[in-house]
């Protein structure tokens, strides 16, 4: 229905106060739109889920403030959701849905997590990025290039011109044991690389450019397949299922089909439109549990850090 990508594409990222002024002024006609359009009235309403954090706090208040206050107005419970576990439950919104347990890869512009999951709300970390998250060094690399944002689709389009042998960048943190990642280097070695290559000019010249940025695509992705093998094989378990933003790149998913196969895993994922953030998930998470009989007070809830570990499993609501 709406996307504020647009709103941010000029400044190269997204800017809060933006965020939060575009949410302010566009949330209300939005709900409108989609009940009109589906026929609905609140009266068919049984719940409001809303992202209640991780993320920027001004924006995080304005959409837990709507929907703490239309729950309220319509009687109906209202659950703030985990926006992480919105994109960890993507998948289940497919026709063929991985059953439990499974080891998740969440991949986004500011997370980079290896989670086992035995079920909702039941999850151990098993390595996350120390620094930059993969689709944050996929920006950066992006704007490095003078590319547009968001960074991750442009480098891809770009990486399919690329001469596979001409760069060869590391493979951050594979060198040695667990499963955490790192991504501030390789960001790095993009950069000096750029430098190295420029001659007189602010850039290099088109082919370099696009050699580029299948070497720096071709390392994260790499990297990311490494490490989600060994999950497999350290906790014994045979399916991997991949969500955010960046599981969306079609050769990362090429990439792990072709690399969990040679362990007998199998890979899940959202088509594309629920891999970058979107509604559906929060409110599959947020019916979820609901359910299950989960429910909260009237404040209003909206937390910048939440560790993931710390959601109540299902089996104990």
């Amino acid at each position: 229905l709406y996307s504020q990508v647009a709103v941010h594409a000029e400044y190269g990222g997204v800017v809060p106060e933006l965020a939060s002024r575009d949410h302010v002024r566009k949330l209300l006609p939005l709900i409108s739109q989609v009940l009109n359009e589906q026929a609905l009235t609140p009266a068919d309403i049984d719940g409001v889920a809303y992202t209640a954090g991780p993320g920027l706090i001004g924006a995080l208040m304005v959409g837990a403030s709507v929907g703490r206050s239309l729950a309220y107005a319509w009687d109906v419970p209202a659950i703030g959701v985990h926006h992480m576990e919105g994109h960890l439950l993507a998948p289940m919104l497919e026709a063929n849905p991985p059953e439990f347990p499974f080891v998740a890869l969440l991949v986004s512009g500011g997370h980079t997590q290896l989670i086992a999951v035995q079920g909702i709300g039941q999850y151990e970390i098993l390595g996350e990025s120390v620094d930059d998250a993969a689709g944050e060094a996929f920006d950066k690399a992006a704007k490095m290039l003078d590319l547009d944002y968001p960074g991750g689709p442009e480098i891809a389009r770009l990486a399919e011109r690329g001469n596979p042998q001409r760069f060869q960048f590391p493979r951050p943190m594979t060198d040695r044991p667990g499963l955490d990642f790192s991504f501030s280097g390789l960001k790095t070695y993009t950069l000096n690389t750029i430098a190295e290559h420029r001659g007189n000019d602010v850039l290099p010249d088109d082919q370099t450019m696009a050699d580029i940025a299948w070497a720096f695509q071709e390392a994260v992705v790499d990297t990311l397949a490494i490490k989600c093998r060994r999950a497999l094989e350290q906790t014994g378990l045979k399916k991997l299922i991949i969500a955010g933003g960046v599981s969306a790149n079609s050769r990362l998913r090429e990439k792990l089909s072709a690399s969990l196969a040679k362990v007998g895993g199998n890979v899940f994922y959202a088509r594309h439109e629920f891999c970058t953030d979107n509604g559906a998930m929060i409110a599959y998470a947020g019916c979820r549990r609901l359910m299950a009989g989960q429910r909260e007070g009237l404040s209003i809830r909206a937390l910048p850090r939440w560790p993931m570990d710390t959601l109540p499993p299902l089996s104990e609501l």
